[in-house]
């Protein structure tokens, strides 16, 4: 089964209340086998400059969508509205 990763570009616009979502989150990557890979700033090249970009491993789609869908990770997201601009995308391995 390939694994599958989450490759999320942020700008955090309120740092205080994206403590929230920092506080919480690491519990649901964790409950899914999470690793990051890369997390920090990055050049942009082209496109839409983001403050971070971050790289998210799971042994598998399913986890990583089973992760952004669970009850942990959804009350992240709650913290995390308005205090950042956020695109996550979800891609799959090619094996």
């Amino acid at each position: 089964m390939p694994k599958a990763y989450w490759i999320a570009n942020v700008t955090v616009t309120d740092p205080n209340a994206y403590q929230g979502y920092q506080a919480i989150a690491p519990d649901a990557f964790a409950q899914f086998g999470a690793r990051f890979l890369a997390r920090g700033e990055a050049e942009t090249l082209e496109g839409t400059p983001w403050q971070r970009r971050v790289i998210i491993e799971f042994d598998s789609i399913e986890d990583a969508r089973a992760c952004y869908n669970s009850p942990t990770y959804r009350a992240a997201r709650e913290k995390r509205a308005g205090a950042c601009t956020a695109d996550i995308a979800l891609i799959e391995a090619l094996d």
